[in-house]
This record gives C-alpha cells, sequence and structure tokens, in this order.
C-alpha cells in the first residue's frame, strides 16, 4: 500500500528529529532511509519544514480526518479538534459539511463541535438539522442553538422533559418539529441513548467532543487529562513548564489534552514542539496537535483565554 503524502512527510520530520539529536550529541548521523513507496530518503529532503509548510500540514491533517471516507471516529475525532477553533471560516466550512454526514454520530460530533466553536455562522446549517430524521440529532442541534441563544428547537426541548407526556406539545406556539413529536412516545427516548451512551456530551475542553472519548475507549488516566485543562487556564511559568512536559507523557489523552492547553502560549518552542506531534502514531494526537499549531503560529485567530489565577 502506498503511504499518503502527510505519511511520507511525518516519516521525514522524524528522520529529520532523530539525525539532530544525533549531531547534537555528537554521534554520526544515520544513513539514507527509504519511505513508505521505497524512495531513498536524501538529505535534501530532511531540509527543515517552513512555517507555510507546516501550516498547510496541519490543515491537510485535518481536513483528511474529517473527509476520511471509511472511518467514523476519525471522522469524530476530527472534528473534534475542529470544534476548538472558534469562528474560523476555514474550519467552519469542514464543520458545516459534516452536517450532511450519512453517519448520525458524526452529525451529532458535527453540531456539537459546532457548538463549542460559538460560530454563529453555523446556525443556518443547525437549524436546519433541527428536522433531522434522528432524534439524537435534532436534539443535540436544539440544545447547542439554546447554549447560542437560539431558541428555534425549543419544542424539541420540551418534548424530552415531557417523555411521553402531550401534555406540553399544545403550549409550543406554531409549528413543530418532526423530532419533537417523537419524543413523545418511549421509543423516541429511547434514541437519546445512544448520544449519552457515546459520550459525546463529555470532554474536558467544554461541551463538544475532545480526546477525553479517546481517553476512555483506550484505558488512559482520564483524571489527568481533566488536570491538564484546568492547569491550561492560567498562564503561569511554572503552567507552561508542566504542559510542555505533558506533551512527552506516555498517556496519548494526556498528549492531546496538552497540546490544546499549551497553545495559548504562541512561542516558536512550543509551535516547534507541537509540530513533532503530527508525525505521532495516536490520530486524537495529531489532530489535537495540529489544530493547537494553527492557533499558536497565528493562522487562526481566537479571543484572548481569560485566566482564572492572576
Amino acid at each position: 500500500m502506498r503511504a499518503t503524502r502527510l505519511e511520507v512527510r511525518a516519516m521525514l520530520l522524524v528522520a529529520l528529529l532523530s539525525a539532530g539529536v544525533a549531531t547534537a550529541q555528537g554521534q554520526a548521523a544515520p544513513g539514507p532511509d527509504t519511505s513508505a513507496d521505497g524512495k531513498i530518503v536524501t538529505a535534501a529532503d530532511l531540509k527543515p519544514r517552513t512555517k507555510a509548510e507546516l501550516i498547510g500540514d496541519a490543515w491537510d491533517l485535518l481536513q483528511g480526518a474529517v473527509t476520511d471516507p471509511k472511518h467514523v471516529d476519525l471522522r469524530i475525532q476530527g472534528l473534534a479538534a475542529l470544534g476548538t477553533m472558534g469562528a474560523n471560516p476555514r474550519a467552519g466550512k469542514m464543520i458545516s459539511a459534516a452536517f450532511e454526514d450519512k453517519d448520525v454520530d458524526v452529525r451529532t460530533a458535527a453540531v456539537l463541535a459546532a457548538g463549542q466553536s460559538r460560530n454563529r455562522a453555523l446556525t443556518t446549517g443547525l437549524h436546519k438539522l433541527l428536522d433531522d430524521k434522528e432524534p439524537q440529532v435534532a436534539f443535540a442541534a436544539a440544545n447547542t442553538l439554546w447554549r447560542m441563544g437560539d431558541k428555534a428547537g425549543e419544542d424539541i426541548l420540551v418534548a424530552v422533559v415531557d417523555g411521553d407526556s402531550k401534555a406540553s406539545a399544545g403550549l409550543m406556539h406554531g409549528g413543530m418539529h418532526q423530532a419533537s413529536r417523537e419524543m413523545h412516545n418511549p421509543a423516541g427516548m429511547a434514541k437519546l441513548g445512544a448520544m449519552e451512551g457515546a459520550s459525546l456530551l463529555l470532554g474536558p475542553f467544554g461541551f463538544g467532543v475532545t480526546a477525553y472519548e479517546y481517553v476512555k475507549k483506550n484505558g488512559g488516566d482520564s483524571a489527568r487529562v481533566r488536570a491538564v485543562e484546568d492547569v491550561g487556564q492560567g498562564r503561569s511559568p511554572q503552567a507552561k513548564k508542566v504542559l510542555m512536559e505533558a506533551l512527552r507523557d506516555k498517556d496519548p489523552g494526556v498528549w492531546a489534552a496538552a497540546a490544546l492547553a499549551v497553545r495559548g502560549y504562541r512561542e516558536p518552542n512550543v509551535a516547534a514542539e507541537l509540530a513533532k506531534l503530527f508525525a505521532d502514531s495516536k490520530r486524537p494526537v495529531q489532530l489535537s496537535a495540529a489544530a493547537s499549531y494553527l492557533v499558536c503560529v497565528g493562522a487562526v485567530v481566537l479571543p484572548a483565554p481569560v485566566p482564572l489565577m492572576p
């Protein structure tokens, strides 16, 4: 199987980093290597990548994840990363495209990513999803819009409160969405269990899908992931040191969480560490690092965070 362009780049990056370490330690750099398609990796291939090239790599990683035709989990992980990028137009376009995904969990993840991003340009698409054939998606859209100050899906939320009661159906003004009708029967309510079962509403970075789900599935330390988020709220030198060390942690969930937490420092050494994670074998780590790198180098602009402590 031929390696993708990004996979070859990742192997080249690892080789470059290995060569640099060997040279710094006074050892001879390793000899020529080969890429996955059998081509010799030359010294010219190992030249450091520019900031512009790394920005392109980061976007390629995210785009490749959310459009992967075979892996639902990868599309969800990509949306989780996009949801952390605020109202960026390019990220918003990828999230919006996922509103039409054939998989119900991916559509739900897209809705939650839209809410996490607080991108009001996505509200039109969220309105359409209030009529999604799956109550899970419609409920997520109603909940997300409500959190954004939009009451378009109020009838769906009221129906969920009522459960199998029809008492409040007549209290709603105007037309009711199909999902609100389905919520008035046990079968419709049962479908919402899928969303809770997938833990799509959980995560250490707020309302949305995040590395926390990956941690749960792979036996990682979720308490440490949540602690990383808390430490990341500060901007002290001590916090930065802890977070930079967490980028090398053996727990991939901690890596992914730290990648999102350090991006606010926007310093060259932080960007360099994030770029190294593009070559990581864990996709959530790659994608968290890609999204964070774009923020760290200013390619994606977010509002300045408000520290919890001075």
